[in-house]
């Protein structure tokens, strides 16, 4: 590990001393590249330093324990120095696992109603809501790229884009089946109802990153139109790409200009096969272990919501919080974070393991 550690010092000083350079200061993508690198360094360097000067500080401490007068003290300096660094070795551990090289991207996330119908329809909304209050409150952009309403103020399907710092890696584990227990409005006997709905969390991908060819498409324009024809646009601006090879659609209605919903189908298009060809690879490699905190399968149950109990379920970790009107108000922090740590804790054991 710590020949590991000493490489990305190394590596980081160079860093260092090429960001200033010239040609490389003068170009807007090359240094924002170098930045990029050196960001990511920059806390595993700076605990692998705070390793080495407790490692210092112990040596320095027992030099010092064999004068009788400073015993007591320079024992007080070791202990302390020794528990710092043990902190340390295990922050260091962490950093050290492997990154997702998504983490950093933007994310498409689309929401589905599933069984249930409208009461289904109803919770997709509440789950949008939720979602775009969680980015909101980490001051992320949400954009709507095409959203399909019901009468009654649900919502059949949505796609919607998050942009901001690290928004792939908290909301990664969001994938799958959502399931909602409460007593629909529309229910006159108060009997409790149980709905579905499906969330997929995508990378955002450019096309470029993930080649399509344009002989695979099909592109269609119409007018777009909202739940009993509101916002209904007199030009067809609204776009749907047909990828032929796996048949799948996407549709952009909610930008007035076809250029931007053009360009918006294609990113949505080019995450979602990116998505697929990266399910195919996992498949394929069976023995590769399954990750306790789920295969972000949009047909796995990952989650419970009981209005009646007021409780929040995840069960991919076990974890029950009894504060369901503040995760519905986008407080998802708690959560994500017990993910999060379940996440490491699994990778860990599997690199022990390895």
């Amino acid at each position: 590990m710590l020949d590991k550690l000493r490489q990305l010092e190394e590596k980081y000083i160079e860093l260092e001393k090429r960001m200033p350079e010239p040609e490389v200061y003068s170009d807007p993508a090359a240094y924002a590249k170098l930045a990029r690198e050196q960001k990511e360094l920059a806390p595993v360097v700076e605990a692998y330093r705070r390793y080495e000067r407790c490692r210092s500080d112990m040596e320095d401490a027992k030099e010092l324990m064999s004068d009788p007068e400073m015993k007591e003290m320079a024992q007080e300096e070791f202990e302390s120095a020794k528990a710092e660094l043990e902190r340390t070795e295990e922050e260091l551990k962490l950093l050290l696992l492997p990154r997702d090289p998504n983490d950093s991207r933007n994310v498409i996330v689309e929401i589905r109603g599933g069984a249930g119908g409208e009461e289904a329809a109803l919770f997709a909304g509440s789950l949008f809501r939720m979602y775009s209050m969680y980015a909101d409150s980490k001051r992320w952009k949400t954009e709507v790229a095409n959203i399909n309403e019901t009468e009654i103020g649900g919502i059949k399907e949505v796609s919607f884009i998050i942009e901001g710092e690290g928004a792939y890696s908290r909301l990664k584990f969001e994938s799958g089946v959502h399931r909602v227990q409460r007593v629909p409005e529309t229910e006159t006997s108060g009997r409790i109802h149980t709905s579905t709905v499906t969330v997929a969390v995508l990378p955002e991908m450019d096309e470029v990153e993930f080649e399509i060819n344009p002989a695979d498409l099909q592109i269609d324009t119409f007018r777009s139109s909202g739940a009993g024809g509101q916002h209904v646009n007199k030009t067809e601006s609204a776009i749907r790409i047909t990828h032929l090879p796996t048949g799948t659609v996407v549709e952009c209605q909610d930008e007035r200009s076809q250029h931007k919903n053009r360009e918006r189908a294609m990113k949505i298009l080019a995450s979602r096969l990116y998505e697929e060809e990266q399910r195919r690879q996992q498949a394929a490699v069976a023995a590769e272990r399954k990750s306790q905190v789920g295969t972000g399968d949009r047909s796995e149950r990952i989650r419970t919501y009981n209005f009646p109990q007021g409780r929040v379920t995840d069960h991919r970790i076990g974890l029950t919080l009894y504060k369901i009107d503040q995760i519905m108000d986008g407080a998802l922090d708690e959560l994500i974070d017990a993910l999060v740590t379940a996440d490491q804790a699994e990778k860990l054991r599997a690199q022990a393991e390895g």
